[in-house]
């Protein structure tokens, strides 16, 4: 049963390839330029293979709100992406290294993709993807910091991309996640960084938010729910 369901998950491919609220302004007249990074989630994949908008578009739209002044917004992330894709970028990517030094926010969503990977290939190395992951956030946020001192960077946690499969598969796969999550929060704090968590929102009601049970993309819902977290943390 378990080889049935990790099997199944080949057939997803790679996995990270809303109401009203009132939100609290940064200070008045503050110059902003923000950058986002990472997978598919903040590039906007939606459960049904389309896009939209994602989490950055709608944190966007609360830096234009009040008095906030958004000079500027660039969106790098890239569906599939791995974290040694996204080292490889912040490192030699000449003209993101230059967003990278002018923005005031970053926000960043990366890791899954390794884990994914080798759950693909041979589960039995899954850890493997999750130290692969952590040891190049660690490379990327240290980078991001000798490009740009004063910038303030983000770091999201994953929901539960499993959440359709059966209790028994997911006592295997979701600690998996479960395990990334607390690399990229131990990485993310290290550097003096802020780890944004999602499942909280997502995990609760992702028959809403993520409605395709072959796909474990976000819906716009989904998306902007995410977006309220990171805001939380950014105000």
């Amino acid at each position: 049963m378990m080889k049935k369901w990790i099997f199944s998950l080949i057939t997803l491919g790679t996995l990270f390839s809303t109401s009203s609220a009132t939100f609290a302004y940064l200070p008045p007249d503050r110059y902003v330029e923000y950058v986002a990074l990472g997978d598919s989630i903040p590039a906007g994949m939606t459960p049904y293979g389309s896009y939209d908008l994602s989490y950055p578009d709608y944190l966007k739209k609360h830096f234009e709100s009040g008095k906030n002044k958004l000079l500027d917004y660039n969106n790098f992330a890239v569906p599939g992406y791995t974290s040694e894709q996204l080292k490889n970028d912040v490192k030699n990517n000449t003209n993101i290294q230059n967003e990278i030094k002018e923005a005031t926010h970053i926000t960043l969503t990366i890791g899954a993709n390794d884990l994914f990977q080798k759950l693909l290939s041979d589960p039995s190395t899954a850890h493997e993807g999750i130290t692969t992951a952590s040891e190049n956030l660690q490379t990327i946020l240290s980078t991001i910091d000798e490009l740009n001192p004063e910038v303030e960077v983000f770091v999201m946690g994953y929901y539960n991309p499993f959440a359709y499969y059966p209790e028994q598969v997911q006592e295997f796969l979701v600690p998996l996640v479960e395990t990334l999550n607390s690399e990229i929060e131990k990485r993310t704090e290290a550097n003096g960084d802020t780890y944004v968590a999602t499942g909280n929102r997502i995990d609760p009601h992702f028959e809403k938010y993520m409605p395709n049970p072959e796909d474990n993309h976000l819906n716009v819902k989904g998306y902007k729910e995410i977006a309220k977290e990171f805001w939380k943390a950014i105000k």
